[in-house]
């Protein structure tokens, strides 16, 4: 269900649908919809043991970004200056995708991937603080990226 092919481009999920997804598989979540913007605040705790992080998705346009909000600071490895895997260290802002590999677009719903992927995202951030390596795979981070978002 994830995406539908149409004369070779994909259709975008109307926010509304993508808002009524969230609302149904995230009911404890907030959701705020308009006609260029979609924005969802939830909770993700991605094993039993694992503490609850508050999680921040912004649709607008075609863009979409992931923020940790809680907490507010997340920890970092011993030594250790950056989180790995991100777009900004400060703002907490998730790498959880390569924008130009194709792997999200609008005609994803963000209930079945960005929602899942965050989830999966902190998990990996949770085994980094233990051992020091980031074991999420993906496109490797420097500093000057993170600087740049």
């Amino acid at each position: 269900m994830g995406f539908i092919k149409d004369n070779r481009r994909f259709k975008k999920v109307p926010l509304l649908s993508q808002k009524k997804l969230l609302e149904k598989y995230y009911p404890n979540a907030i959701v705020k919809q308009n006609k260029e913007s979609l924005s969802w605040v939830g909770q993700l705790k991605p094993t039993p043991l694992s503490q609850n992080y508050t999680i921040s998705v912004q649709v607008k346009g075609n863009k979409i970004e992931v923020f940790v909000v809680n907490p507010k600071k997340l920890k970092l490895y011993k030594n250790k200056k950056q989180l790995p895997h991100v777009y900004s260290t400060s703002k907490q802002r998730l790498c959880l995708f390569f924008p130009n590999g194709k792997e999200w677009n609008r005609s994803h719903l963000i209930s079945e991937t960005i929602i899942p992927w965050a989830s999966e995202w902190l998990y990996y951030y949770e085994l980094w603080l233990i051992t020091g390596e980031w074991l999420g795979g993906g496109t490797e981070h420097s500093v000057e990226n993170n600087k740049k978002s």
